[in-house]
């Protein structure tokens, strides 16, 4: 899957933190892009968007 084009984010809780997870929610896919903002070249974990979204809510809570 490509993410060159995607906005990547990180959460606003971070600041200016160096040390933080990225998503990105590709336009053309249900999937979700996760990786680690100090290296934004490496690899990126992929995740449903259900999954995803799971996995938010219950960090949440």
């Amino acid at each position: 899957m490509e993410f060159g084009h995607s906005l990547w984010r990180k959460s606003s809780f971070s600041s200016t933190e160096t040390a933080c997870v990225e998503i990105a929610y590709p336009a053309e896919a249900a999937t979700v892009g996760i990786r680690d903002s100090k290296d934004p070249s490496c690899d990126v974990l992929l995740a449903s968007l259900p999954a995803w979204e799971a996995f938010w809510l219950s960090v949440r809570q």
